[in-house]
């Protein structure tokens, strides 16, 4: 049996074509500051693993952007 060593699915996506370019509404939102600014792109990115998937990133985004992937979210 083979093993995996890169992660294939992560806990936030954002679609980078539907942020809107230096919001920061989702960023402010985490609690857990797992989300920042690129700074090139200048537009969101998860920049660390670790996320707790409550939503309010998801839920302050204007254009719908932030993507959740937990199957299992409670709300």
């Amino acid at each position: 049996m083979a093993l995996v060593n890169n992660r294939v699915d992560v806990p936030v996506t954002i679609d980078q074509s539907r942020c809107i370019d230096g919001c920061r509404l989702c960023v402010d939102m985490c609690p857990l500051d797992s989300l920042a600014i690129h700074p090139e792109t200048n537009k969101a990115y998860m920049h660390v693993d670790e996320c707790w998937y409550c939503g309010p990133c998801a839920a302050r985004c204007p254009t719908g952007a932030v993507e959740i992937n937990m199957p299992y979210l409670l709300r």
